[in-house]
């Protein structure tokens, strides 16, 4: 007869719906038994919606039945679904004072997703919004660098963590917390800890706007947030490659599982300005980015150019917006976020349990 262990080594390949982590990682595998009656699998699912609940379930029964040496029948237990950490409520919960959640993804490294986080916040910001900047890639925090950000976090009274001003926009970044030289090596259940941290135990004040710069893919952190607050609305940041917009799939699935609004998709390295006669290139190909978005019926937001002031703005801690917003990069960044405003908004007035940003007059 097969052992638990084997059981589990075969959930290990069961992918949690839109994610690339498995339902064992994300803890949704709470137990598994085996007698002379079967086996029978205790789940834990991390959401209340049961057409995803249905999924996880099915894919289990199908793992399982499908392993040598199983006994039948399958049978699955399912466990209440988790109880939020504060106030003892269930599902995501608003975060006080903040009207809107802005998530910003990739589906891959590379693609500039923090360049285009910082600097759309602080075009949102240029626009009159109150904007706030979570830095949720816990693995390589870059935005202090890109926001010339050397302080470390504070507290304030309840020992709450208190943003970091710059540029008109509230900060929070694992960065804050450790050396430029200290590596970040956690697993799941203390990035969950440090996102909760982050959302529930911020003094983030009133904002319009909470901008959350994700980490590449689709793990741990996206599904602690999704569990945690309702996104307003989701961003996917590519590139013209199609190696890199094979991912964007990846990132809408996951929005769309959570019954996230997909705001739109931003190409970045779109074409390359030379910096002396302003030529144009396209070194990666083009219209990438607007193929996906028109596969997939969302909308496409506008393209960010391929040039070195973007890099060297961000190296000396002055994003381009903020260095140059008159120049056709800063101009590009303006655009994207007065587009991406009106999407929040329509999203908003969407959502009845959410109030929608609040535009200036």
């Amino acid at each position: 007869m097969i052992t638990p262990q084997e059981v589990y080594e075969r959930l290990k390949q069961v992918p949690y719906p839109g994610f690339s982590r498995d339902i064992v990682s994300f803890g949704i595998v709470r137990d598994v038994e085996i007698s002379s009656e079967g086996v029978l699998v205790k789940l834990a699912p991390s959401t209340a919606r049961e057409e995803v609940i249905a999924e996880i379930e099915a894919a289990v029964r199908a793992a399982v039945e499908t392993l040598p040496g199983a006994p039948r029948p399958v049978r699955l237990v399912r466990e209440a679904p988790p109880v939020h950490a504060r106030g003892g409520q269930r599902g995501p919960q608003p975060i006080p004072g903040v009207r809107s959640i802005l998530a910003i993804a990739s589906g891959k490294g590379g693609v500039g997703k923090s360049t285009v986080a910082t600097n759309l916040a602080l075009a949102l910001a240029a626009l009159g919004h109150r904007i706030g900047l979570m830095d949720a890639d816990v693995y390589g925090p870059s935005i202090p660098l890109m926001l010339g950000i050397e302080e470390k976090a504070r507290t304030g009274q309840g020992q709450r963590l208190r943003p970091l001003e710059r540029h008109g926009v509230r900060v929070m970044s694992m960065a804050m917390f450790v050396g430029d030289a200290t590596p970040v090596i956690w697993r799941g259940p203390m990035l969950t800890k440090l996102v909760t941290e982050f959302l529930r135990n911020c003094e983030w004040g009133t904002l319009d706007v909470l901008v959350i710069d994700l980490p590449p893919g689709t793990g741990d952190v996206q599904l602690t947030l999704t569990q945690q607050v309702p996104i307003t609305g989701g961003v996917i940041v590519t590139t013209p490659q199609d190696v890199a917009l094979a991912d964007v799939r990846r990132g809408i699935q996951m929005f769309r599982q959570v019954e996230a609004p997909v705001l739109g998709v931003i190409e970045n390295m779109s074409f390359h300005l030379c910096p002396g006669c302003g030529a144009r290139a396209e070194l990666f190909g083009h219209g990438g980015g607007t193929a996906m978005a028109r596969e997939f019926g969302v909308p496409f937001l506008g393209e960010v150019p391929l040039a070195s002031a973007v890099r060297a703005a961000g190296d000396r801690g002055l994003p381009i917006v903020a260095s140059e917003p008159a120049s056709p990069l800063g101009r590009a960044f303006h655009e994207i976020a007065e587009r991406v405003a009106a999407r929040l908004l329509a999203s908003g007035r969407q959502a009845d349990s959410r109030q929608p940003l609040g535009l200036p007059s």
